[in-house]
């Protein structure tokens, strides 16, 4: 086959692929029995995997609505105790419908890049039921909104024990260097920890990094 008709072909195969993708994305938040390591709540959120290089996964997710808020720090164990409370008060009731809302997995937050002496914004964000992903409750406190975030292709790493500054800044730093040894294009202005355990879970616990693809994935032939 003459090289400019197989490039082709596979032009026309990804684009229908990354279609499909967006055809099919809707709110994915779902039984947790789906997910191997999800098993502290009853809802998780969903993926589609799309390949895996090395131990790194591409996922396919779509876009869902979360409960959030944000807090400046320099660090992010400070931010999160804060913000920590905001979120458990709005799914405890301190909403328009006053609800009881389930906690579900995982737990998110965006991590900005910068030096440990710098302040700056953290946000975490609490995953909203499925029941609720079209109509969420409203909060009635100030400092929490509900975010949407858009459907999207990561680059995700697992680590295990706790999240800390240190271990999620270390965690994106091995990713950040497995994807440049591939050629792998990822936004560098937005990135993902996060954490599927309760503070109270002692061992095996499960993490993660993301960050946002860039064009094409990079994926085994």
């Amino acid at each position: 086959m003459p090289r400019t008709r197989h490039s082709t072909i596979m032009i026309v195969l990804s684009a229908l692929l990354g279609l499909l993708l967006v055809l099919t994305a809707e709110a994915r938040v779902g039984d947790s029995s789906q997910l191997q390591f999800c098993t502290e709540t009853k809802e998780c959120l969903l993926f589609d995997p799309i390949c895996q290089i090395d131990d790194v996964e591409v996922r396919n997710y779509s876009s869902v609505k979360w409960a959030s808020t944000s807090d400046s720090s320099m660090l992010m164990e400070f931010a999160a105790m804060k913000m920590f409370r905001r979120l458990f008060d709005y799914i405890g009731g301190s909403n328009d419908q006053e609800v009881v809302i389930d906690m579900t997995s995982p737990v998110l937050m965006t991590m900005p890049e910068k030096s440990w002496w710098q302040t700056a914004v953290f946000t975490m964000s609490f995953l909203l039921p499925d029941m609720y992903q079209e109509s969420p409750p409203t909060p009635t406190k100030g400092g929490v909104n509900i975010l949407e975030t858009p459907h999207m292709r990561v680059y995700v790493l697992t680590y295990s024990g706790w999240m800390t500054t240190y271990s999620i800044n270390n965690a994106f730093d091995k990713l950040s260097k497995k994807l440049d040894a591939v050629g792998a294009r990822y936004k560098t202005d937005t990135r993902y920890a996060a954490g599927y355990n309760s503070p109270m879970t002692m061992n095996d616990r499960h993490n993660e990094v993301m960050l946002v693809v860039e064009g094409e994935p990079v994926c085994p032939n």
